[in-house]
């Protein structure tokens, strides 16, 4: 192919969003195999800070696409600003995390240049040099196989933790840094943003954690939480849940991992009695390291557990909160 593959960058307040290393990590990937080289667009009004973030990553150029009515996001100004760059680039596909704003814009620049939209897919693989990419239906009890047709660009999202952002190559030296003209009338932008909606006061991207902790319907009740949640401190971790613990309202819906509530990709993951239904399961089975505390031997969360503890988790986890502790005051 080797048409070039161009990857979005994604950022909020200034601060790039973690998955945005993820799909770089697809973006380097799918080059490697296909060819051609690899551009990162980034978008905003000043964006220094964020172009140092990828001095040392492993692309061809930084493309940078700065104007005022880009300094907050809308779907319009991202929808105007990308697509003159995609028409002169020309790459072989657009790829995107599935990010909220994502789902916004992706699929109106998709339609504005007459393209489809292959949108939350969890990895890919070639057949006869040609990509073949893979989504999950019916809330991931089966996965669907889906290939491009018609002419590029090809638009791509990835669900997080599809890719690990820590596998991110470096290169030396860094890309190319290459400012893009951006020509916007403000009378084509009719979204007016508001704040910044939050679930609640202490909403958690738990997307951002390097730790998890998460209680399933063998913590029994909500009176048993606090275990868990000591368990969390001593590792420095965030607290999460499965969805029975949300819908009983012992912790926040933002706490919930899952089909309907947030995908994650930790470095480690432990599930305190959880079962490990498939709609828990695809909401987490991204992260590097899953270790699994459950009574029942045949629970399917051991399944995709790297380590795992068949044992009573008002047994165990005491224990391991004990010798944590232990660990901690020896260094």
């Amino acid at each position: 192919m080797g048409r070039g593959i161009l990857v979005i960058a994604e950022h909020i307040e200034g601060r790039l969003n973690p998955t945005t290393w993820e799909a770089l990590r697809a973006g380097q990937l799918l080059t490697d195999a296909l060819g051609g080289p690899l551009w990162v667009a980034v978008l905003g009004k000043d964006l220094s800070a964020l172009t140092a973030a990828f001095s040392d990553k492993r692309c061809d150029e930084l493309l940078l696409l700065e104007h005022e009515l880009l300094a907050t996001y809308t779907p319009e100004g991202t929808t105007l600003a990308l697509r003159p760059l995609i028409e002169a680039r020309q790459p072989q596909m657009v790829i995107m995390s599935h990010t909220y704003q994502v789902r916004d814009f992706a699929p109106k620049l998709a339609a504005a240049l007459g393209r489809g939209f292959i949108s939350d897919c969890i990895g890919y693989r070639l057949e006869d040099g040609h990509p073949v990419f893979i989504r999950q239906i019916f809330q991931g009890k089966m996965n669907a196989d889906v290939r491009v047709q018609g002419d590029p660009p090809y638009f791509v999202s990835f669900q997080a933790g599809a890719f690990r952002g820590d596998e991110v190559e470096t290169s030396t030296p860094g890309p190319t840094i290459t400012p893009v003209e951006v020509s916007l009338d403000p009378s084509a932008i009719r979204t007016h943003p508001m704040e910044r909606f939050r679930e609640a006061k202490q909403a958690v991207d738990l997307t951002q954690a390097e730790i998890i902790v998460a209680i399933g319907r063998g913590i029994k009740s909500a009176d048993n939480i606090p275990l868990a949640q000591e368990l969390a401190e001593v590792l420095g971790a965030e607290l999460a849940a499965s969805r029975p613990i949300c819908d009983n309202e012992w912790l926040p819906m933002d706490r919930q991992i899952g089909s309907s509530g947030q995908t994650v990709a930790p470095k480690l993951y432990i599930a305190l009695g959880i079962s490990g239904a498939i709609q828990h399961i695809v909401g987490m089975k991204g992260s590097k390291t899953i270790v699994a505390i459950n009574k029942d031997p045949e629970a399917p969360i051991f399944d995709i557990a790297d380590y795992g503890i068949v044992g009573d988790l008002f047994e165990v986890v005491p224990a391991l909160i004990k010798k944590l502790r232990e660990v901690k005051e020896e260094h």
